[in-house]
């Protein structure tokens, strides 16, 4: 019983940190129309400004994420003003090229400047040992990341679906010239969309730093995990992508526990016979029930 309640909550943690980061490359792919490569450099960048604020600068844990995910926009801005802005309804080819291009000069330069090691973001005092929930002990960390996913999955939908903002960004997307003959300043909403994103990539990078540790090629390591989390969940689609994270973390964190000797062959198998039998992914499916 300890075995399945101790796999069942890292599933969960996973999955919630999966969500946490894909759900801006889900957002950039789904609404925006934008395949984003470099969206797991982003979430690599995060995670790198926390490190250096607790470790160098000796600052709060929280203090790290909030200068984490500031830090990451403020990068993040100008680049979507310069090169992600030229490829905005351009041939899927020509973002993919574009993007990865993007990653591999993130890659080169945090390799030149932090060195190939890995990186850690010393969690705060609070958030270290475990909860006695009375069935088992949880780690207070692990809490964290489920209470992270399940407040940005509220919130995000919340904001798309529910807002002024988000009515205006999928006016944008269906069809842009109008509705920016209805007075919507598009490159606007696109922007802060794209900013929104990025945030959420930073503050996945940092809360998931332990699942997911930090190093040069973060970026390249899990660029097709964020991908195929967005496939099976559908791009765009916020209850997909939690439901895709869930199942995914569910399985690859079930087959880490008791058959680690297959490595991710069950994370990938799985992904095959959803998207076989979901083409459209679990969005699609939700959808037609």
């Amino acid at each position: 019983m300890q075995t399945v309640l101790s796999i069942a909550v890292d599933a969960l943690a996973y999955g919630m940190v999966l969500f946490v980061i894909s759900i801006g490359l889900s957002v950039t792919m789904g609404l925006m129309r934008v395949v984003n490569l470099a969206h797991g450099a982003f979430a690599m960048i995060g995670g790198y400004f926390a490190s250096y604020a607790t470790q160098a600068l000796g600052l709060h844990y929280s203090v790290a994420i909030l200068l984490a995910v500031i830090g990451t926009v403020i990068i993040a801005v100008p680049m979507e003003k310069l090169l992600y802005r030229r490829i905005y309804g351009a041939p899927e080819l020509t973002q993919v090229l574009m993007t990865i291009g993007i990653t591999f000069c993130i890659i080169g330069l945090t390799n030149y400047i932090f060195g190939p090691t890995l990186k850690t973001v010393p969690i705060a005092e609070t958030l270290r040992g475990s909860v006695d929930l009375g069935f088992r002990s949880v780690a207070k960390h692990r809490l964290f990341a489920i209470v992270c996913g399940l407040v940005v999955a509220g919130g995000l939908w919340y904001l798309i679906e529910r807002t002024s903002f988000g009515v205006k960004l999928r006016a944008a997307v269906d069809n842009a010239n109008m509705a920016a003959a209805l007075g919507v300043r598009t490159e606007i909403i696109y922007a802060v969309s794209f900013a929104l994103a990025i945030a959420l990539a930073a503050f996945g990078g940092v809360v998931g730093a332990e699942m997911l540790p930090l190093e040069p090629y973060y970026a390249l390591r899990y660029m097709v995990t964020f991908l195929v989390v967005v496939s099976v969940g559908g791009p765009g689609s916020i209850p997909g992508a939690l439901f895709a994270c869930l199942l995914l973390g569910g399985i690859d964190t079930t087959a880490r526990y008791l058959a680690p000797e297959y490595g991710e062959f069950f994370f990938y198998l799985a992904v095959i016979i959803i998207v076989t039998l979901f083409p459209r992914g679990l969005a699609g499916r939700l959808k037609n029930k």
